[in-house]
């Protein structure tokens, strides 16, 4: 597993030396501590890798900190930001909080408090990553279809309610028209007109949408989850999941795992 990495920037070469020592110290191999002296060479640093915390300094020759998170801002990397400053500056830092800064200290910094803000942007940065990860998991399409389907009473709703109990089971469109007390030629045509996907398609998304929580969230074998989620082989399922994730299970498994730094 790769290290996760924070960033000094200060142009102060003790203040900058003193933190990387302190965070390297703490850190005690768990992170690549890395430091620059500007915001420019930061900005560089964050094009070129992931920076998953961020200690900046405000008061910098060329660019101040608060320009380099609105610069970042807008190319969309902005990892968990800590400010230090020697200035109680209250326009500081009023935009700091705006932009998303989760704190602003003061030097010189207490080796307690620097410890206790970086366990803390730690914290929120591993939330961050999970909420990533579990948006990742979730099929849109299906949540939108399930929205618009919220009335208890429709028949695309029951239809629907059906599927998700049976994933585990063999279904055909004919056996959920009869549950639903249907024409299958209607219910079809009436399944795609109010859902915007074939009743077929709606099955395998929910199928692998079940499998992909199960891949992440237990230790099941794939050929276990094939059946879990309605699949009478294993091959098949794989040839599924790889034509709408992209990657075999296996592999989604591994990129797609939620683990502690």
């Amino acid at each position: 597993m790769l290290k996760k990495t924070i960033l000094i920037v200060d142009d102060e070469p003790k203040t900058r030396q003193g933190l990387k020592k302190t965070l390297e110290d703490w850190a005690n191999g768990r992170f690549d501590v890395i430091s620059t002296d500007g915001a420019s060479a930061a900005i560089d640093i964050l094009m070129q890798r992931e920076i998953h915390i961020l200690i900046t300094d405000i008061s910098m020759p060329e660019m101040n900190g608060i320009d380099m998170l609105k610069r970042l801002q807008e190319q969309k990397q902005f990892p968990v930001v800590i400010i230090i400053s020697a200035y109680s500056e209250f326009d500081y830092a009023q935009e700091a909080i705006q932009l998303g800064v989760l704190n602003y200290l003061l030097k010189p910094l207490s080796k307690k408090k620097l410890v206790e803000t970086i366990e803390k942007a730690v914290e929120v940065q591993k939330k961050r990553e999970r909420e990533g990860k579990l948006t990742k998991i979730i099929d849109e399409r299906l949540v939108d279809v399930k929205v618009e389907e919220k009335q208890d009473d429709s028949y695309i709703q029951k239809a629907m309610n059906y599927v998700d109990q049976h994933l585990n089971e063999q279904l055909s469109l004919k056996e959920v028209a009869a549950f639903v007390h249907l024409n299958s030629s209607y219910f079809s045509v009436l399944f795609k007109d109010q859902t915007k996907m074939t009743f077929s398609e709606y099955v395998t998304r929910s199928r692998l949408q079940r499998a992909k929580n199960l891949l992440i969230g237990t230790n099941m074998a794939v050929s276990d989850i094939a059946e879990a989620v309605g699949y009478t082989t294993a091959k098949y399922f794989i040839k599924i999941f790889k034509e709408y994730e992209g990657q075999t299970p296996s592999k989604y498994r591994k990129t797609s795992m939620i683990k502690d730094i």
